[in-house]
């Protein structure tokens, strides 16, 4: 694998299913389709955690939560786990950042060169009512539903306005600093839509007709497999049963506008690339952080462990990866870091022997399982994933265990965790999840860092009055913070 330069692009929320090139008949997005026809697309990559710090966390350091440490929004990554950007940059390469890293703060040395207009936590705190997940006293953020019922369409947002100036500051490093090294060097273009809220431009609006909206599987209580952990997560999350259908082709119309929005950032800067002549010697890689759920199974956003949730888009192409083609391997955040390490041109380390990952270059020898786990707002108890060939657990530490055959059962409908005919698999599979780790001993970790870190910002009371935090505010704006219920 030769050197080469590389254009990460990171998006904040994209569901896999999301894309015209995954199949989905209705969103307009033309250059990430145009990627994958030029590379390689793979249909099945998972989020290490689906929630943004801890997967930032996970695609950073090649690492899981429970190797690391960072389970959530409020114990994020500061750094102390060497990352791929460290690697690369400790190698003589410049390694830049723009936009949404979700780190704890730029005075800790994340491995970039340089870090322009970065978003990290707010206040170096984050989301601390998560830290309050697992006791009776976890608050209800009904600002989750009304973000997604009130504030899906048409209007502006600060999040696209910020979206905007990422492209211009990364088209900006493009034209003045690129190429200016003796080695490959890496942009990682990180926005932060499709994000709620889905607020959104009426010419964007306007190419998604509400007549032309798929409604989304399983929305309706009666349809879906119930699970005691989903339950909890609507409960938590504020969301309320879901049974207008209006109201939910306008927020899928809300949200594929903002993917066409964020499609058409990162036209812009492979526009500049391609003018600049930087493109022959350029891997581009683009990929999200989580999912979203939108409706699926009664949920929205992400939390968890079912496709729409844990599912993201991945497509990587430029020298020496295969055009057109579509890699069906169950591959994982954790990926990256040795397949960025590769096309860089190093030779691993000893230190990164026990990296989990395997680099995307060489998935035709893979058989492993792909794991992913969860421990953050919504699980009073860690949920863990493992998907092997068409099967796929969710374990959870105090619930059932669910099964999917996703071969014949795509959108989970239909939960065979307690049917008898697939006891075998299910033990098969529950041996291989504690061959990776102890899904008790990981909760109990996780529990403990969380209650500890609770009582280093005041406590449970002080973290229920300092409020919730809808979303984090792009750099430069006051954040909204609202009431816990």
């Amino acid at each position: 694998m030769r050197p080469a330069n590389l254009l990460f692009f990171l998006s904040d929320n994209h569901a896999r299913s999301a894309l015209g090139c995954y199949g989905n008949p209705v969103v307009h997005s033309p250059v990430l389709d145009g990627l994958a026809a030029r590379g390689t697309r793979f249909t099945n990559a998972y989020s290490a955690s689906p929630l943004c710090c801890p997967a930032r966390a996970a695609i950073a350091t090649g690492r899981f939560p429970y190797q690391t440490g960072y389970w959530d929004n409020a114990i994020v990554y500061d750094g102390r786990v060497p990352s791929w950007m460290h690697r690369v940059r400790d190698a003589g390469s410049e390694v830049v950042s723009v936009g949404k890293l979700h780190f704890r703060s730029t005075e800790d040395d994340n491995g970039f060169s340089e870090e322009r207009a970065p978003m990290h936590i707010l206040n170096g705190k984050g989301g601390v009512s998560m830290l309050l997940r697992w006791s009776d006293e976890e608050p209800v953020n009904r600002g989750q539903w009304e973000l997604y019922l009130e504030q899906s369409g048409v209007g502006t947002t600060h999040y696209q306005d910020y979206d905007r100036e990422i492209s211009r500051l990364a088209i900006d490093w493009l034209r003045t600093r690129a190429g200016r090294g003796s080695k490959p060097w890496t942009l990682f273009v990180s926005y932060v839509s499709p994000h709620p809220p889905f607020t959104v431009p009426q010419e964007l609006l306007d190419l998604y007709p509400l007549e032309d909206m798929p409604l989304p599987p399983l929305f309706r209580p009666h349809e879906r497999p119930e699970h005691a952990s989903l339950s909890h997560l609507r409960r938590i999350m504020g969301f309320q049963a879901m049974t207008d259908e209006t109201a939910l082709r306008r927020i899928a119309a809300a949200y594929y506008a903002v993917v066409t929005h964020i499609d058409r950032q990162i036209g812009s800067v492979l526009a500049a690339a391609e003018e600049l002549g930087l493109l022959d010697n350029t891997r581009i890689l683009y990929t999200s952080d989580h999912g979203e759920a939108l409706g699926a199974h009664g949920l929205f956003g992400k939390a968890n462990l079912l496709e729409p949730g844990a599912g993201i888009p991945l497509i990587l192409c430029g020298p020496d990866i295969p055009a057109g083609k579509v890699d069906p391997t169950p591959v994982s955040q954790v990926d990256l870091y040795p397949t960025i390490v590769e096309g860089a041109g190093l030779e691993p380390l000893a230190a990164e022997a026990d990296l989990p990952g395997r680099s995307l270059f060489h998935t035709a020898t893979r058989s492993a399982p792909v794991f992913a786990e969860y421990h953050a707002a919504g699980s009073r108890r860690g949920v863990f994933m493992l998907r092997s060939g068409a099967w796929k657990l969710i374990a959870h530490v105090d619930a059932p265990p669910q099964l999917f055959n996703l071969e014949t059962d795509p959108d989970e409908r239909t939960d065979l965790g307690s049917d008898p005919a697939c006891a075998d698999k299910l033990v098969e599979l529950t041996r291989a999840l504690h061959a990776i780790c102890d899904p008790v001993e990981v909760d109990r970790r996780a529990r403990d860092a969380q209650r500890a870190k609770a009582a280093y910002w005041g406590g449970n009371d002080a973290i229920r009055k300092e409020g919730l935090l809808v979303y984090t505010p792009p750099p430069g704006v006051d954040a909204e913070v609202r009431t816990a219920a």
